[in-house]
């Protein structure tokens, strides 16, 4: 039996990095899994993944930017599985800027997603969760939520309103037996590292010199995976942390130590 058999979770923006290996272990651990992304061929294939790990896996296309698609996610959910437990709200963008320099389509599309999203999700799931008597919603912060992120005003901006929107609904819905809480990874690996200006460069950095310069101001002096966060959303998930809520997990390799 795994930590999260007879469960179904929802797992926002699986279609690569965190959401991904998040769907994969939850999979791995017995729960049937609805993931979901914008690009439905890589969706399909985390869906076959999902799957071959012996779990029941559905793929469903949509922007969470849209209500009608979250609407429609939800109710995939309950019409392929009858209930839902947990829910993952993990995609989100990163958007780089600082107040100048952000413009209003940028600083609107960071909040529809990294914020709004959120919780109109967390709006729709609530009263399934109510039905079935418990539930787990797990938000994806950043440590960037509990301290400042130079040149990145709309990202940190955003995911701060998560951190205080998870505890906020935690204290809601504690006397419900629904669990609200937020991991929160620092640097983790994932393509978009690889892309023009997250190091202030102006063209692609290769993994040689990304890795470097992690080493530069990270205290562990790499980035962490996308599979070690998936371990942390997976602790904040399961009945490890039956008497956890409200709280932001930081996963950042010490980053918000120094």
């Amino acid at each position: 039996m795994g930590k999260l058999s007879g469960k179904v979770a929802i797992v926002t923006g699986a279609t690569s990095g965190i959401g991904r290996a998040t769907a994969l272990l939850f999979a791995e651990e017995g729960a049937d899994v609805v993931l979901t992304g914008r690009r439905a061929e890589l969706g399909k294939t985390v869906e076959a993944e999902c799957r071959r790990r012996d779990g029941r896996a559905l793929f469903v296309q949509a922007d969470h930017t849209c209500s009608e698609d979250c609407a429609r996610v939800v109710e995939s959910a309950l019409q392929a599985f009858g209930q839902i437990n947990i829910l993952f709200n993990n995609a989100g963008i990163v958007t780089k800027g600082t107040a100048e320099s952000t413009s209003e389509e940028d600083w609107a599309q960071t909040m529809a997603l990294n914020v709004t999203a959120v919780w109109r999700m967390c709006k729709l799931v609530i009263p399934e969760m109510r039905k079935v008597g418990k539930g787990v919603i797990v938000n994806n912060a950043s440590d960037w939520a509990v301290v400042g992120g130079k040149g990145a005003l709309p990202y940190a901006t955003s995911k701060g309103a998560v951190a205080l929107m998870t505890k906020s609904m935690a204290l809601d819905h504690a006397a419900e037996n629904i669990r609200v809480n937020a991991v929160c990874p620092g640097d983790t690996f994932v393509d978009r590292w690889l892309e023009r200006g997250y190091f202030e460069h102006s063209s692609p950095v290769t993994l040689e010199e990304a890795l470097k310069e992690a080493a530069a101001y990270l205290p562990m002096q790499r980035f962490g995976l996308p599979e070690e966060i998936a371990r942390a959303v997976l602790f904040l998930a399961s009945d490890d942390s039956s008497f956890v809520t409200g709280h932001l997990l930081l996963v950042d390799g010490g980053n918000t130590a120094q």
